[in-house]
């Protein structure tokens, strides 16, 4: 009776070992993505949208949003593809990192003149109003992605996020994360410039 007892003690931590494996697996994998995101530069994430026409979906209008009297519209891919650059800008009031960034949109518009178009993700319409209001409004157009579906087309990771589109419509850049004063001169105004000479 003692000797079976002795027997089932030792198969118990024996037949646990294997279960760790998994975990201990899970944590080491967890641990090295954790140290990926603080230590990598979010925006060399890959796209696989590069080079590709925009989706094919609309962002209907933020309500009640003006521009001093008139109505400030929502916009399509048609008009992503009109022939001229333009930039899509992915934000929300909730986004600590998009008040951050939004001088830096601004001066984006004054120095290069390029039309932004706005995408307000899962945001209520008040909070992105104010928003606006208070930081101002660089955006041509500002559309609404309530439930989130047009950042999944987009495949956006987070907010903020900035696509630069050429003439025809082609994604030719993507920006994730804020633009910093550093980023608008490095990579953003360089890659307007140069999908602007094709």
């Amino acid at each position: 009776m003692v000797e079976n007892l002795a027997q089932h003690d030792h198969a118990g931590p024996a037949r646990r070992r294997p279960l760790l494996w998994p975990l201990a697996i899970f944590a080491v994998l967890a641990l090295l993505f954790a140290f990926a995101l603080r230590s990598g530069d979010p925006s060399r994430l890959p796209s696989a949208l590069i080079g590709k026409r925009v989706p094919e979906i609309g962002f209907a209008a933020l309500d009640g949003l003006k521009d001093g009297t008139a109505p400030v519209g929502g916009f399509t891919a048609t008009e992503l593809a009109a022939g001229k650059v333009t930039v899509v800008n992915f934000w929300a009031s909730w986004c600590v990192p998009c008040v951050q960034e939004h001088p830096v949109l601004s001066a984006l518009k004054q120095r290069t003149g390029t039309p932004i178009f706005g995408v307000n993700y899962k945001d209520e319409t008040s909070q992105a109003r104010r928003f606006l209001g208070r930081y101002g409004n660089p955006f041509t157009a500002v559309g609404v992605d309530a439930d989130g579906r047009g950042a999944i087309e987009w495949g956006v990771y987070g907010m903020p996020e900035t696509f630069i589109i050429n003439g025809r419509g082609e994604i030719v850049y993507k920006h994730v994360g804020p633009i910093s004063a550093e980023s608008l001169d490095t990579k953003l105004i360089p890659a307007i410039r140069a999908a602007q000479a094709r």
